[in-house]
């Protein structure tokens, strides 16, 4: 029996989830948006959109939550257009996605491109420029308790859904299936993986004016792929 806040990491899900893509691809190679019929161009910005909105009553129906004719493929920009349509906030349920990735993989501009007004975003690096006045790449010690209880804070809206947003995004690194899982369940969310490969984080650190500055910057994203790379085996 699943919950709606763990059936998007379930094994069922995930399987069904390939077998429609692979349906859906066409013989140019692209999934389309179902809803704009534009390519969809990422991996990562592919969301299947249940006609039929799944809840704690339905979820279990495999006639609604695994049927082929029951979903949509569209962008995540269209899905956020699906349902901010009605602005009833009450009548939806709220999704929360981890945006996770390297470091600068391109996880905050993703964000930024494909959220709405009114949606609840949560980035260390902006939570750091906030209260230190700095540089947002630039995290003096002093502050570190702070920036982890405003974290602590912004995670408890999420978790409680306390607010009126209708999508959440929880932006970080997470390069271990551990870490990603526990935060999964704790938050009912669901992942997207900005895959973007180490040769293209190292060179847009070549040419970024703010961090190519910090020495450490290069290690954090060897650290990144290390880890990942110890996940996935």
């Amino acid at each position: 029996m699943f919950k709606l806040e763990t059936f998007y990491q379930s094994k069922e899900w995930l399987a069904f989830r390939m077998e429609v893509i692979d349906a859906r691809t066409r013989e140019d190679g692209f999934v389309y948006d179902e809803i704009t019929n534009k390519p969809i161009l990422r991996a990562y910005d592919l969301i299947l959109h249940h006609k039929i909105e799944l809840t704690d009553e339905n979820v279990n129906d495999y006639n609604i939550s695994l049927n082929p004719d029951n979903v949509q493929i569209v962008s995540h920009k269209t899905h956020n257009m699906i349902h901010d349509r009605f602005n009833n906030y009450a009548a939806w349920r709220r999704n929360v996605f981890i945006v996770y990735g390297a470091p600068l993989s391109g996880k905050s501009s993703y964000v930024r491109e494909i959220k709405n007004a009114g949606d609840l975003v949560l980035d260390m690096d902006s939570i750091w420029e906030c209260i230190s006045g700095c540089n947002r790449y630039y995290k003096p010690n002093a502050l570190r308790d702070n920036a982890f209880a405003v974290r602590d804070c912004l995670l408890d809206c999420v978790r409680y859904r306390r607010g009126h947003w209708l999508n959440a995004y929880i932006i970080g690194g997470y390069p271990l299936i551990s870490e990603r899982d526990r935060i999964t369940r704790e938050l009912g969310a669901r992942l997207i993986y900005v895959d973007t490969p180490r040769e293209i984080c190292l060179d847009r650190l070549a040419h970024d004016e703010e961090r190519s500055g910090i020495p450490e910057y290069k290690g954090y994203i060897e650290e990144w792929f290390r880890l990942y790379e110890i996940g996935k085996g």
